[in-house]
């Protein structure tokens, strides 16, 4: 393939919409319990484009936000809070159940993530059974994590939530089979809908590394919030078998530090990755930016990365925003296996190596910078699965899920109106005239 061909058809993205207009239909009025913005938290992430993706939806939609604060601490957020909760202390939730109880709210999305709403431990200390006995009104509860192997105290925990809950949402296949083979939820109350991410378009590669100072460098990317989990320190050992064969290679680190680590620890793990850049002497080619991205931001840096990395540790691990975001943005992916990535990079869309191991991460790397039909594959593959997880898509289905339990009494399931509500990715790699 000659150089300016391979241009021509190594795509990047850049946002765009669908042109799904919205309806006109009665209003729905949705409280939303989650972090929101400005905490710096993937879930505010996801909450915030949820809630842009549901009025995108519908004109008439209202919604208003029930945000978890962190202990002793405050955000200035905008108007669209209308009831704040002190994470890790029970009574706050309960108190915000009778508050939305009081409200003129249809129905209730909460946005669970087992660290907002319970203290780990063996037993798991769940703070969410208060506001599950003192709610009235619907409940949509969103899954973020599912855990395949629970301990009795969570596999409760979860087991309330599918109790309380009209319906129960999940991103995955997987994670809505564990719900019903493991944790015994009931199989109409759980819907399998993506994780969103932004509507995409494809335009050059070329002319986004010009514009990020990036021009002439192989972009290999990790990115939003650091901490151990990510695994980085095993890429950056890869980079040091990536740049012999690639001299131009640079692995960027985007994202700033998790802020619940740097509340236990400071900046350790960051500066553990600085010491081994230099131990290696790496530092021409793995770079930090840290900062915290708006979702722009977060698209730049995709449609400049040749590679996406997710070089994470925990097996375990049902949903990766960040792995949604690569898949919107077509990017040619290398991952561990964990739940969420061995599900979505099957049927060619990605490369799986295995856990806390560099050389197969710097092998896999090194397959896709090397082979230019392989990337261009990988890259068509994971576009196509993508598209179906645009945001305006997953909007319009979770809007759906939301107005059907807004009709239902508290608690109560509808299966011949949920079934609708679950999208089947494709599992197909689009057809190619591409060797293999």
């Amino acid at each position: 393939m000659r150089a300016d061909q391979q241009n021509s058809e190594e795509d990047a993205i850049k946002p765009s919409g669908l042109n799904l207009e919205p309806s006109n239909r009665p209003g729905l009025s949705i409280a939303l319990m989650a972090t929101c913005p400005p905490r710096q938290c993937g879930i505010a992430t996801f909450a915030k484009d949820l809630e842009g993706a549901l009025k995108a939806a519908e004109r008439s939609v209202s919604i208003h936000w029930a945000a978890i604060n962190e202990p002793s601490c405050s955000h200035a957020y905008g108007p669209e809070v209308r009831w704040s909760i002190e994470q890790g202390k029970p009574s706050s939730y309960r108190e915000a159940a009778l508050q939305l109880n009081a409200a003129p709210v249809d129905v209730v999305s909460l946005q669970h993530e087992f660290g907002l709403y319970g203290t780990w431990g063996d037993p798991f200390e769940d703070h969410l059974p208060g506001f599950l006995n003192a709610l009235v009104k619907p409940l949509v509860t969103t899954l973020h994590s599912v855990l395949p192997e629970p301990n009795p105290s969570v596999r409760a925990a979860v087991r309330r939530i599918g109790d309380r809950s009209n319906q129960v949402i999940v991103m995955a296949e997987r994670a809505r089979s564990l719900l019903v083979d493991v944790y015994g939820l009931a199989a109409g109350k759980v819907s399998a809908i993506p994780h969103g991410v932004p509507p995409t378009e494809r335009r050059g590669r070329r002319r986004v590394k010009e514009q990020l100072g990036l021009l002439g460098r192989t972009i290999i990317t990790t990115f939003w919030l650091v901490d151990p989990r990510k695994g980085i320190e095993h890429m950056i050992s890869a980079m040091a078998m990536i740049r012999i064969q690639h001299p131009g290679a640079l692995y960027l680190v985007v994202g700033k530090t998790h802020p619940e680590l740097i509340r236990r620890d400071g900046e350790e793990y960051r500066k553990r990755l600085w010491r081994q850049v230099a131990d290696l002497d790496l530092e021409s080619h793995v770079s930090f930016v840290d900062a915290y991205l708006t979702q722009p931001q977060i698209v730049d840096y995709l449609l400049a990365s040749d590679v996406y990395v997710t070089p994470y540790v925990d097996p375990a691990q049902i949903t990766s925003g960040t792995l949604a975001y690569a898949l919107g943005a077509g990017k040619a992916i290398v991952s561990t296996p964990y739940l969420h990535a061995a599900e979505a990079l099957a049927e060619q869309r990605g490369l799986l190596v295995d856990f806390s191991n560099p050389a197969e991460l710097a092998d896999a790397t090194l397959r896709i910078l090397d082979d230019p039909f392989l990337k261009l594959r990988l890259e068509r593959n994971a576009y196509a699965y993508g598209r179906e997880a645009a945001w305006p898509r997953v909007g319009e289905r979770m809007l759906s899920v939301l107005r059907s339990a807004a009709s239902q009494a508290p608690g109560d399931v509808r299966p011949s109106q949920v079934a609708a509500a679950t999208i089947r990715l494709p599992v197909a790699a689009v057809p190619m005239a591409i060797p293999a």
